[in-house]
């Protein structure tokens, strides 16, 4: 039997605000990438998703990015492998706090946006942030682009990893996410997307927008929490997962 974890990004709003549907995608997903207060999130957003995510025995990790409310941390920035270094190191001790505090253990890091596109095919970027969680908590478990250059970086540095696809994502030919800036980066469609992912873990190939299969190996799937589908997206895949024989659980519990 297959086994895969759901992830979703998370925590992207503000203390001031509701949650938005934080709350009900937690009820399907089976970990959580909670913003860290650089490209979204902030202190008391991140204490009340913590507490959600805690209350539905969903897996906490913390999303670092980079330091752009404006641009959501999806614009591309030029920071040097110190830089990468210290704002990852900074964003994790800010979610350790909040995990801490309510008497749980965190499990994992994913970067967020720009950070974790760049990382994927720098080799120093991603050699600095695996560095980074190592130095931290050589037991988490450090997320990345399925054959990226932060998965390497991390398994060279001894981190487990958890291998990262998109349901909501479409792939170019050498592996990496489509740009949102280009047409057809984002799948609409609820059956596409479910398609896409159940191949992804059975399978281990996607089709790229080059219309070649690419070797892809699934051991997270991300859903993005502020897409306007994000909800029935989480509560599709899940049962589509699960009518397909295949097994949803935090990849920490593979333990």
């Amino acid at each position: 039997m297959s086994v895969v974890d759901l992830n979703c990004d998370m925590g992207e709003s503000f203390g001031a605000y509701k949650m938005g549907t934080d709350e009900q995608i937690l009820k399907y997903v089976t970990s959580a990438n909670i913003a860290c207060g650089f490209h979204a999130g902030d202190a008391t957003t991140m204490r009340k998703t913590v507490k959600l995510a805690l209350e539905n025995d969903v897996a906490i990790g913390a999303h670092p990015g980079l330091q752009d409310l404006i641009g959501f941390g999806r614009r591309d920035m030029d920071i040097s492998p110190q830089e990468a270094y210290d704002i990852v190191v900074y964003q994790i001790g800010a979610m350790y706090g909040f995990v801490k505090s309510e008497g749980a253990k965190m499990q994992h890091v994913k970067a967020h946006g720009s950070l974790y596109n760049m990382a994927s095919v720098n080799k120093d970027l991603a050699e600095a942030i695996a560095e980074a969680v190592y130095k931290v908590d050589p037991e988490l478990i450090l997320f990345g682009l399925a054959n990226g250059e932060l998965l390497k970086a991390g398994e060279r540095i001894g981190l487990r990893t958890g291998s990262e696809v998109f349901a909501d994502r479409t792939y170019q030919e050498d592996g990496t996410l489509t740009s949102r800036r280009l047409p057809n980066a984002m799948i609409e469609s609820e059956a596409e997307s479910v398609q896409q992912v159940i191949r992804m873990v059975k399978e281990k190939k996607v089709l790229c927008q080059q219309n070649k299969d690419i070797s892809i190996l699934a051991e997270t799937i991300c859903i993005h929490g502020d897409g306007p589908n994000a909800l029935a997206y989480a509560k599709k895949i899940k049962q589509e997962l699960e009518q397909a024989d295949i097994t949803v659980q935090a990849i920490g519990k593979e333990k």
